[in-house]
């Protein structure tokens, strides 16, 4: 398999290279040259598959020659260490919980599969590898668990001051050894552009090897198409049309659920279901993208302006609006509308919602009020407690802290607080 930028200015790469180049030299991020559906047995007959031989069927085209099977299926055995269970909420709408892992987040997915392929490709090598991060919230914890501890990488994360919860930042900065964090003055969409401009930084890259951990990295990426899998697995009625509403900020998530329904998995639509940052929203009521200045809101880890993997879903649909709009969906909630879910869900059914997850049901409602004999999933992305600030006011309950948090917020935080390109350039070159 080989990859290709989207830029369409450098050359095509094998999986390793693009895993370790994060972004291409053109600055386009990198996309499988082809898409094959995997064995239709695989999805027709799902409940004989363990969740690691479906991962397996699904990733193996995409990752090629450059991991051997046997090594490959150990991947992904590390990476799929924890439960990604289906909640009944209402009829026919289901959540999908996957903060069961380390840093209690979707992203630990993701972050352990591309840990374990960077610390098979560089087993044998003396050069150290810097990963460069910049996250919105629960990206900078999953990659700092992940990394930790890897030989040969150092992982440095940018994240916004001010604009991450108390948990996020705790689990980004506290944690030591090769783990480094920024604390930056600005948005999100600020830390992104300081990374993005450091991968095509000459005086940096001659120096150092950079990587990125982002969901623009394909090993970050690709992984997140597993858990649309297992959900379809536990479905007990798979006979109805079934509809995925992703609480979307980068758009990384929904986006590997659009590459999930293109390897044979039978989904009939996707909502992207956004916070006050309506960029897509909008594109999709126009046909005409625009970036935005992102917007704080209470799901802080979508507060996203300017999405970058937007452009890989055009791709997906050969940038053809109408197909897009066939299988996409996309709605912009309040605060005010995230929170009163909250406190409705909570209400009528005792099930505790975080504020991102509420984004995604919200969507999932909006669009099965349209459609009657349709069952819906929404993704509950993060674990309620990371957001105690937000939640407890809303449902009027403590929430306990889970072993993986408590064991956190007692460290010191360690961070450099940064405003400029130029300091982060120091930083990495000192």
């Amino acid at each position: 398999m080989q990859f290709y930028s989207l830029n369409k200015q450098s050359a095509k790469v094998s999986f390793k290279e693009a895993v370790i180049r994060g972004i291409a030299p053109d600055k386009g991020l990198y996309f499988p040259s082809a898409i094959s559906p995997v064995n239709k047995k695989v999805f027709e007959h799902i409940d004989d598959y363990s969740n690691e031989d479906i991962a397996f069927e699904m990733i193996r085209q995409f990752v090629g020659d450059d991991i051997p099977d046997v090594d490959l299926k150990e991947i992904i055995k590390d990476t799929l260490c924890f439960d990604f269970p289906l909640v009944e909420v209402e009829k026919d709408i289901y959540s999908l919980e996957l903060f069961h892992g380390p840093t209690m987040a979707f992203k630990d997915v993701g972050g352990r599969f591309m840990a374990t392929c960077l610390s098979f490709f560089n087993k044998e090598k003396t050069n150290e590898l810097t990963v460069l991060v910049a996250t919105s919230g629960d990206t900078g914890g999953a990659v700092a668990s992940g990394f930790l501890g890897v030989k040969g990488v150092n992982v440095v994360i940018l994240y916004p001051s001010g604009k991450v919860s108390e948990v996020q930042e705790k689990q980004l900065t506290t944690l030591g050894n090769n783990i480094k964090a920024l604390e930056v003055d600005g948005t999100f969409d600020d830390c992104q552009a300081m990374v993005k401009q450091a991968f095509i930084d000459k005086d940096i890259t001659d120096h150092i090897q950079l990587t990125s951990a982002n969901s623009i990295n394909v090993a970050r990426w690709l992984p997140q198409m597993f858990y649309f899998a297992f959900a379809y697995k536990q479905l007990k009625d798979r006979s109805k049309p079934l509809v995925f509403s992703t609480p979307s900020g980068n758009f990384g998530n929904i986006c590997a659920g659009f590459m999930a329904q293109q390897l044979g998995l039978p989904v009939s639509h996707f909502i992207a279901a956004t916070n006050a940052n309506k960029v897509v929203p909008n594109f999709m009521e126009s046909g005409h993208y625009e970036p935005l200045q992102s917007v704080a809101t209470i799901s802080n880890a979508m507060d996203v302006g300017d999405p970058s993997n937007f452009i890989r879903i055009r791709t997906i649909f050969k940038d053809n609006f109408k197909q897009i709009q066939k299988n996409l969906s996309s709605y912009s909630f309040s605060d005010y509308q995230t929170r009163e879910a909250m406190k409705d869900v909570y209400k009528d059914s005792g099930y505790i919602m975080d504020p991102h997850g509420a984004v995604g049901y919200l969507g999932l409602k909006q669009y099965l009020n349209m459609q009657d004999k349709a069952q819906g999933i929404f993704l509950e992305t993060a674990h309620p407690v990371k957001f105690l600030d937000v939640v407890e006011p809303v449902i009027k309950k403590s929430i306990p802290f889970p072993a993986q948090i408590k064991e956190i917020m007692h460290r010191k935080k360690v961070a450099s607080f940064i405003s400029t390109y130029d300091e982060l350039k120091e930083f990495l070159l000192k």
